[in-house]
């Protein structure tokens, strides 16, 4: 049987399922929608057979659903959290309406995370019809916070370790490039997020004092000037040095990656990347932390005219953190930086935080499913060792003691965490039947 004709036969009712879905706005704070969006993912896994339960933790609740049988056994890590729509005048329509166009379905969280979690779906529906019940186990855990830092995962994954015992994990993510070579990932980056603020003055000033009154504004940012230069390299002290940089295997996975220097190009209409890094060292960059500036304000709103010298001042940081750089060291060394720098008026607190995880790449598992990747889509797949972006993986790695890989069906053009984020069908019909392929062969491995 041929997981993708199936699949593409079958459209039609992952459509209307992701869809509905879709249309549940389960922003990571909304309490109403989330338990709705929680029910809906049980129950979708309940129509396949699956025991499926919707388990409170200390913050929104976890999807557990157990199905299947065999030696085999495969968890799946999802969440059916979303972020927020954003700017809602910049949507081709509403974004919790998903509307279906030019073979792309569009609407919030289409792709991150409910196309992901519709694909598994899709793919444990191929994997029945060719073998009348699932060959191997399988057991979700699906939470509701990864979009606000996962923050609760690590409790509850500590208390329902023997429920969510498996071989392996199959994460969220993957995608296709724009040659169409599947991608596949074996770790993601750590994270910490930081808010900054100064305060110069008990009240914002008219700007006629401005040759007298220190301004928050200008504080700030001259603070912020020492974290990273004029070419994008992070200069804060101990940050680099803790960087464990790629090991033997993952080197040799880096030589294999083709140059994304014309994709970064042609996505971002940029000429020039941070510190002039092009080819290998682009794709080694990943191995080295990166300090963001996400937010800034002080004074006067977009537009206004507003002539006074800020009394406050704020920011915020994201630093995405390589193996070997945990978010405490992080925290403390940004503390120490803007000490020795003459700014400890800078205020400083650290909310989500995340620590790197990689797969071994000799990992068998990691070859189960860069075979199915090379058979279903006709060319071999491009093994990411570590990706820019971040997860709670390290929860699962360190309390499950997982392997973990993922692969998906986004594309460069995805609009993830942006206006008009959608799922072009094709790339969700190949991802479908990639994971149904991985299942199959994890099965019988």
């Amino acid at each position: 049987m041929q997981y993708g004709a199936w699949l593409e036969q079958h459209i039609g009712r992952y459509v209307d399922e992701l869809s509905r879905f879709a249309a549940i706005p389960s922003v990571a704070g909304d309490a109403d929608a989330i338990a709705v969006a929680a029910q809906f993912t049980a129950d979708a896994f309940r129509r396949r057979g699956f025991h499926a339960e919707v388990i409170p933790s200390r913050g929104n609740p976890v999807v557990v659903a157990t199905g299947g049988s065999g030696e085999a056994s495969l968890l799946l890590y999802n969440h059916y959290d979303v972020q927020p729509a954003g700017r809602t005048e910049e949507w081709r329509s509403d974004p919790f309406a998903p509307v279906l166009s030019d073979g792309m379905l569009y609407g919030r969280g289409i792709i991150d995370d409910k196309g992901e979690i519709v694909a598994r779906l899709a793919a444990i529906d191929a994997l029945k019809e060719r073998f009348g019940e699932l060959p191997l186990r399988i057991v979700t855990c699906i939470e509701g916070e990864e979009e606000t830092g996962s923050s609760n995962l690590a409790p509850f994954l500590a208390e329902h370790a023997d429920r969510l015992a498996a071989g392996a994990c199959l994460w969220e993510g993957g995608m296709v490039d724009a040659a169409g070579r599947p991608h596949m990932w074996l770790g993601v980056r750590g994270l910490v997020f930081v808010h900054l603020s100064v305060t110069t003055l008990r009240h914002d000033a008219h700007s006629g004092f401005a040759h007298v009154l220190p301004s928050a504004a200008w504080r700030l940012v001259h603070a912020l000037a020492t974290l990273a230069g004029a070419d994008g390299r992070v200069l804060v002290e101990g940050l680099n040095e803790a960087a464990c940089g790629p090991t033997s295997a993952q080197n040799v996975l880096l030589t294999r990656m083709p140059d994304e220097d014309d994709d970064f190009r042609a996505e971002f209409g940029v000429e020039r990347f941070v510190a002039g890094r092009t080819a290998r060292d682009l794709r080694e960059a990943v191995f080295l932390p990166t300090c963001n500036l996400c937010g800034l304000h002080s004074g006067a709103e977009r537009g206004q005219t507003r002539t006074i010298v800020p009394a406050t001042a704020h920011a915020s940081l994201d630093l995405r953190l390589p193996p070997g750089v945990t978010p405490e060291r992080a925290v403390n060394a940004l503390r120490a930086h803007l000490d020795r720098a003459g700014f400890a008026d800078v205020q400083m607190r650290a909310a989500e935080a995340e620590r790197a995880a990689c797969s071994d790449p000799e990992h068998p598992f990691v070859g189960i499913a860069s075979s199915a990747l090379c058979d279903v889509y006709g060319v071999e797949p491009v093994v990411s060792p570590l990706v820019g972006g971040t997860g709670p993986a390290a929860h699962v790695v360190e309390t499950l003691d997982l392997p973990f890989v993922s692969i998906g069906c986004s594309y460069p053009g995805s609009r993830k965490h942006a206006p008009n984020e959608h799922l072009r069908l094709r790339d969700f019909i190949l991802g479908a039947a990639a994971i149904a392929t991985l299942m199959e062969r994890f099965a019988f491995a």
